[in-house]
């Protein structure tokens, strides 16, 4: 098993991370995920894209009185493959960990 290309850059590693904390059908609003990630409107909106793209995560938009909301929630692929990135980002550290240390 291999590094995820796609969650492996920080941002959308962060992004995952965040929506792993949830239960399967829980979403985070956007602005509550931008404010765990801190970046901007942009870069969220960007890397969130390219997450649905992959089916990794859903995105709901929806309006709440006369507000615009969106809501985003990772899939069931896009957990699975945030759980098989940490497994292999565990395996890597372990390895590191075990490498003979040079004096």
């Amino acid at each position: 098993m291999g590094a995820d290309e796609i969650i492996h850059q920080s941002t959308r590693l962060r992004i995952m991370a965040a929506l792993n904390t949830l239960e399967r059908r829980e979403a985070l609003e956007f602005t509550r995920l931008k404010a765990i990630v801190n970046v901007t409107d942009g870069n969220l909106g960007a890397h969130i894209d390219t997450l649905a793209r992959v089916g990794y995560v859903d995105v709901e938009k929806l309006f709440v009185g006369r507000r615009p909301q969106t809501r985003v929630k990772a899939t069931t692929a896009g957990r699975r493959a945030f759980r098989g990135h940490v497994a292999f980002l565990r395996k890597l550290l372990d390895q590191a960990e075990a490498a003979p240390r040079g004096k």
